[in-house]
């Protein structure tokens, strides 16, 4: 397994006048100008006393110098602190503090949102786009002032490759820590090890391998791990690939414009936004009567399926090898449906603890329903007597597992069993070929009252596909299953329905779903909401908010 900070320095050497990061729209950062960047910022960290271990939080959006920082952080040995900037200013304080991060990275507006006097430990606040300084110490003006002069006395003969050197012999070290959520009064940071991405970014090469002409667009959280494990260090440190970053979260139009423009060679998201392309676009196709008739005709349908597929991959720019889905069950119908198209989609299994994966299959050997097969550099079980017929709890032990949650050993020791496998929380079965197939969530479960484990997952993938519908959540309530409901607000109006028709919808729904549910895990009623549910970073539902 080579480190990937090895594999970074190949690829500037190699592409050195190749363009590595770009802002969207906007004038990119070379290889060569990466390693002239992290080394610049190398010699600040320095003068400013930080040292090998201290942490540093970066907590700003997408953009081409979040990875510019983070990629610093990583070769120059302190322990990047990644905060989404989606969290409230309180709680990314309360995240920088629990870190004993010792600076903080971030945007300048938002710095004006937060308090110093809430992150006592933080001695310096610099912008994330030119590391200057927001908030500093007495003297550290004269080092910022100086930084330039300091550079080329460092390099007097200008900066090149082989002053790129960066360390290898630190597997086992601590160079990350991620929390999971901003709201918890009991916080998860999440420690990985230089290892923990070395292997991700081996698998990921050897899987999905890309090139010097590959392009990629980042539109993940780069403080979530999917986004930072495999939009930035995967692609930048295995192919020279180039990564684009869309910034905010973007608008359907600027997305498809952004698609068509960068090319991209895989395109990486939740399984919402590949539903809503079959449901608003696909479906309403294939569903047309004349439609239903050719794609029953051995010959043509494969001609019909093939012309969808094609117009699905010149809407994501026409260079897709990869679509991959993750965070959520895949409704099984849009499954089918893209299978029939042979798209080239499949679906992962992560999470933060796994930096990120723990089970993936390529498109071509993935087998619907399932999330892939456990990757090369880890072991998964089922805490069961029968794992490939009775779901059990997942666990996992392997080269990219965590180490544990920062300064909360109650939480690790409950995350890990006394011969030291990973509880990941997930119920799931392994088939005997090694494909595994997520339940649910162990702490969603709901129990019946005749002792049935029931899987909110699978109720909610049955709702989802009855007209109207766009997402909706099953909930216990005492001994009854609930279903909520969002109607899909486009749907509703262009069908002209009143509000006594979606109050009588409620019923339809609930009829057609209880019709081929087992009768343990039937509906007692279906509640239509007025207002979408909350959801995380990723786009999950946030399911402890509504009961």
């Amino acid at each position: 397994m080579e480190h990937y900070l090895s594999r970074l320095q190949s690829q500037m050497a190699a592409h050195w006048d190749k363009l590595a990061l770009c802002d969207y729209g906007k004038k990119g950062i070379t290889f060569g100008e990466l390693a002239k960047e992290i080394a610049r910022l190398h010699l600040l960290f320095e003068h400013l006393g930080i040292q090998k271990g201290d942490k540093v939080a970066i907590s700003a959006r997408n953009q081409a110098r979040w990875a510019v920082t983070f990629l610093a952080l990583n070769t120059y040995e302190a322990v990047a602190v990644p905060i989404l900037a989606d969290f409230t200013p309180d709680n990314i304080c309360r995240l920088v503090t629990h870190s004993e991060a010792v600076a903080l990275f971030t945007d300048p507006d938002m710095w004006q949102k937060l308090s110093i006097e809430l992150m006592p430990i933080t001695k310096r606040v610099l912008s994330v786009a030119d590391a200057s300084p927001l908030y500093m110490q007495p003297g550290d003006e004269e080092i910022f002032s100086a930084l330039d002069r300091l550079f080329t006395e460092k390099y007097p003969h200008g900066f090149s490759i082989a002053d790129v050197n960066y360390p290898t012999n630190n597997d086992k070290e601590l160079v990350v820590i991620n929390y999971t959520s901003g709201t918890s009064s009991d916080p998860k940071g999440v420690m990985l090890r230089y290892e923990c991405f070395s292997a991700n970014t081996t698998y990921g090469q050897k899987m999905c391998p890309s090139t010097p002409d590959d392009s990629l667009l980042s539109i993940l959280p780069m403080a979530h791990m999917f986004g930072m494990a495999f939009e930035l260090i995967y692609p930048l440190c295995g192919g020279g690939t180039a990564v684009y970053f869309l910034g905010r979260t973007p608008s359907p139009s600027v997305l498809t414009a952004a698609m068509q423009k960068v090319q991209p060679y895989m395109f990486i998201a939740v399984p919402m936004v590949f539903e809503k392309i079959y449901f608003k676009k696909l479906k309403p196709v294939a569903e047309k009567p004349a439609m239903k008739v050719l794609l029953h005709i051995p010959g043509i349908k494969n001609i019909l399926y093939g012309k969808m597929c094609k117009a699905v991959n010149e809407s994501f720019g026409g260079k897709v090898r990869y679509y991959i889905m993750g965070g959520a069950a895949v409704n099984p119908e849009v499954e089918k449906f893209f299978r029939a198209m042979k798209l080239q989609f499949t679906v992962g299994y992560g999470m933060t603890e796994a930096a990120p994966l723990l089970a993936y299959s390529d498109w071509r050997e993935f087998k619907l329903r399932s999330c892939g097969k456990a990757m090369d550099f880890v072991s998964l079980r089922i805490d069961s007597e029968d794992p490939v017929t009775v779901p059990g709890e997942i666990q996992a032990k392997g080269l990219n597992i965590f180490s544990g949650y920062y300064k909360n050993d109650e939480a690790t020791r409950n995350s890990f069993t006394p011969d030291g496998w990973f509880n990941t929380g997930d119920i799931g079965t392994i088939d005997e070929a090694g494909n595994v197939y997520i339940k649910g969530r162990s702490k969603s479960m709901i129990l019946s009252s005749n002792g049935q484990n029931i899987y909110p997952e699978e109720i909610e993938s049955i709702i989802n596909v009855q007209p109207y519908v766009a997402e909706s959540l099953a909930v216990g309530r005492g001994d009854k299953v609930v279903a909520l409901v969002y109607l899909d607000p486009d749907a509703v109006k262009e069908a002209n329905l009143t509000a006594e028709d979606q109050s009588d919808l409620s019923e339809v729904i609930l009829r057609n779903v209880n019709a081929v549910l087992p009768k343990y895990s039937q509906l007692a009623q279906v509640e239509i909401k007025a207002e979408p549910f909350l959801k995380t970073p990723k786009m999950s539902i946030k399911r402890y908010l509504y009961k």
